[in-house]
């Protein structure tokens, strides 16, 4: 069975801390245009119940806690998370292959759909940062690092910038699933170092896209959504 049947290729990053901005925000959209990636800011304001809400109004749910934690506890994390019915769950691949297996483990003891992600080097870091940390191995074969680490713990797919798909991509199994954030209209002087447009990035490779503030800043969210369908569309 494709896991990704039925998910949109948009899902806008609630960066809410409040659940009445939240639940107002999601009258403005479409659940058959885009599906809602729940964080830490708004998972830890309102907690589990407003994603059983987002469930109740059909939009299919990212919860994006990237789990890293001892093996047995994102085990867990990741079952309580499967049994919430999102639709995809991820957990940082920087915790180690142990855990990533212990967290597949998990969801396929309660024989659960729910996909399981790995994230490689989040969109703010760039070469710099990632010495300033100690990983001195650099961007590129970090990522690539850990994104075969996430194959061989038998993961769905990896959350990764979309500039990096150019070189990642081709050393991993073609029904592997690219989920990209730092997805913007337009440049743009923000806190995401490696950003793409949304037609690029699905060029590039991406299965999924993350967009947060271009629509969630929108007069009129649905529109941008249908906009940005339309020029992958034409593209």
């Amino acid at each position: 069975m494709n896991k990704l049947l039925n998910l949109p290729k948009i899902f806008v990053a609630m960066d809410f801390n409040d659940i009445n901005l939240a639940k107002e925000f999601t009258k403005k959209i479409d659940p058959k245009l885009c599906g809602l990636k729940i964080g830490k800011e708004l998972f830890t304001s309102t907690g589990p119940d407003l994603i059983k809400w987002f469930h109740e109004k059909g939009f299919k749910t990212f919860l994006d806690l990237k789990f890293h934690d001892i093996p047995t506890t994102v085990k867990k994390a990741c079952i309580s998370a499967a049994k919430l019915g999102v639709a995809i769950v991820n957990v940082h691949a920087l915790g180690g292959e142990e855990m990533m297996r212990s967290a597949k483990e998990g969801l396929k003891e309660i024989n659960s759909d729910t996909l399981l992600i790995g994230v490689t080097i989040l969109t703010s870091h760039d070469e710099n940062s990632l010495q300033a940390i100690g990983l001195s191995r650099g961007l590129k074969d970090s990522v690539k690092s850990l994104a075969q680490q996430a194959v061989n713990c038998g993961l769905d797919g990896v959350v990764c910038s979309a500039m990096d798909l150019e070189f990642v991509k081709p050393i991993l199994p073609n029904n592997f699933i690219f989920i990209t954030p730092g997805i913007r209209l337009h440049p743009t002087n923000d806190d995401q170092k490696r950003i793409m447009t949304p037609a690029l990035a699905i060029n590039a490779g991406a299965t999924i896209l993350v967009i947060g503030r271009p629509i969630t800043e929108a007069k009129d969210p649905n529109e941008i959504i249908n906009q940005i369908y339309s020029n992958l569309n034409a593209n």
